[in-house]
């Protein structure tokens, strides 16, 4: 059965630093992408950012662009996920996806394309 498991969320202050991880088990993550999305208190998912299978491809969105960084260690099944200089606005729950589709970076990581999801971890920014 494949699960993923994300861990790495916490109380930070504003301007803080986290490294959320999504571990895999029961499968490899070698031959899926990864996608990490996030859902707000009375707002909807929303993609965060994704990686390919071989690491090569990565996606943000704008709203995290220059302060997220995507990462995978298939040797430890494992995707990171560094979150730096964060806002009170990045406040959310936090969860890890993984898909198969061919060439699913380049489509944008949307949330359909992934079949397989975390429970999620709880990141909260305040002072």
């Amino acid at each position: 059965q494949l699960q993923l498991v994300e861990s790495g969320g916490g109380l930070v202050q504003p301007g803080g630093s986290l490294r959320l991880s999504c571990a895999a088990s029961g499968f490899t993550l070698d031959y899926y992408a990864i996608g990490w999305f996030r859902q707000a208190p009375g707002k909807e998912r929303e993609g965060v950012s994704c990686i390919s299978s071989s690491g090569g491809s990565t996606n943000y969105a704008d709203s995290v662009k220059g302060r997220f960084t995507i990462s995978r260690d298939n040797a430890k099944n494992t995707v990171y996920l560094q979150m730096n200089s964060l806002k009170p606005e990045d406040t959310a729950i936090y969860y890890c996806a993984a898909g198969n589709i061919p060439g699913l970076v380049h489509m944008g990581c949307a949330a359909p394309l992934f079949g397989s999801w975390g429970q999620g971890t709880q990141v909260t920014v305040s002072s």
